[in-house]
């Protein structure tokens, strides 16, 4: 990120670019910030967009062989094209000698650095990865936006806040936006306010259900399968992030009883550390033969809906009252 910075600072842009990683937000704002250092604006003769797994690399290459018209450089933007996990050997090679006048911005979530088209990008141009964000790093950011708007916020309701919405920045700046209309003739921002406004993602409360049937505390664990049902997520896709949450917590369980600590838990299942201690936490609620059985019973419910032998609310609810017991 600094090096597209100075680029964009300096006005000494490469003639390639790959953003590529997990973190949308950031992967969105550094195209759009090379797109309008590369173009002038509001100049569509020079700037092509291209997205999806089917685009024409002919038709690309074609392009960037056009002369631009009254300026000096013709911009391609690449976006979700999969070239760089498979079938980008033609771009590749176009790569290693293109047009003077073509500059190029990728933009993917997943690559394969083994690529062809990865180690020309990386060698003629620059590639940058944008992860998920770890908590130091998004809590500057979140209180840099809470301080230009002249409020203050408690360091537990920060927390608090980072729990409600998890750490896509995208999702994180959306909430933020609610929050400080609703809290605009305030000073600080409270945990109260937070819970008022803030929208509980699907997966947080598949979080809070699963901690309380490790508790046995079934009536809670319904009601949260009840508020999910209320907000029209369908029983399926609940079962999917029961699933999901076993699975995790069995990884998790199985890498602490190892002797990893959670910001190396968190690297290997794909959790940001301070998520992880909190599944760590969960974690040790269960026995590892419990999170088994768990998960075979989620398959269970599953195959019993696709048979037709149960329907799916009653699937999803007779397995919580099962593991809530």
């Amino acid at each position: 990120m600094q090096r597209i910075n100075e680029d964009i600072k300096s006005g000494q842009l490469k003639q390639i670019y790959l953003l590529y990683g997990e973190e949308a937000y950031l992967r969105k704002q550094y195209r759009d910030r090379l797109r309008n250092a590369l173009a002038a604006e509001g100049d569509t003769m020079n700037y092509s967009y291209f997205e999806g797994k089917d685009i024409s690399v002919g038709a690309v290459i074609d392009l960037a062989e056009t002369l631009p018209f009254f300026a000096d450089r013709r911009v391609i933007v690449v976006e979700n094209s999969n070239l760089f996990k498979s079938g980008g050997e033609k771009m590749a090679e176009y790569l290693t000698e293109p047009a003077q006048a073509a500059y190029f911005v990728f933009v993917e979530t997943e690559i394969d650095k083994r690529s062809k088209l990865f180690k020309t990008v990386s060698a003629k141009g620059t590639a940058v990865e944008f992860p998920i964000q770890n908590e130091a790093t998004l809590k500057k950011w979140i209180l840099g936006m809470i301080k230009k708007e002249g409020k203050q916020i408690t360091g537990n309701a920060l927390e608090y806040f980072l729990e409600k919405t998890g750490t896509d920045m995208e999702n994180i700046r959306k909430e933020l936006e609610k929050l400080m209309c609703y809290c605009m003739d305030k000073d600080a921002v409270s945990e109260q306010d937070i819970r008022e406004i803030c929208t509980h993602r699907a997966g947080n409360h598949v979080f809070d259900m699963v901690n309380a049937i490790a508790d046995k505390r079934q009536k809670k664990a319904l009601d949260l399968y009840y508020d999910l049902l209320a907000l029209k997520e369908p029983a399926m896709r609940i079962l999917f992030l029961i699933a999901r949450q076993f699975n995790t917590l069995m990884q998790v369980k199985e890498l602490k009883g190892k002797g990893y600590d959670n910001k190396a838990i968190g690297a290997k299942v794909g959790l940001p550390p301070f998520i992880a201690g909190k599944y760590a936490a969960q974690a040790a609620k269960f026995k590892k033969e419990d999170l088994r059985g768990a998960l075979e019973a989620c398959v269970e419910a599953e195959e019993a809906v696709k048979t037709g032998r149960m329907n799916d609310v009653m699937s999803v609810e007779l397995l919580i009252v099962r593991y809530s017991a």
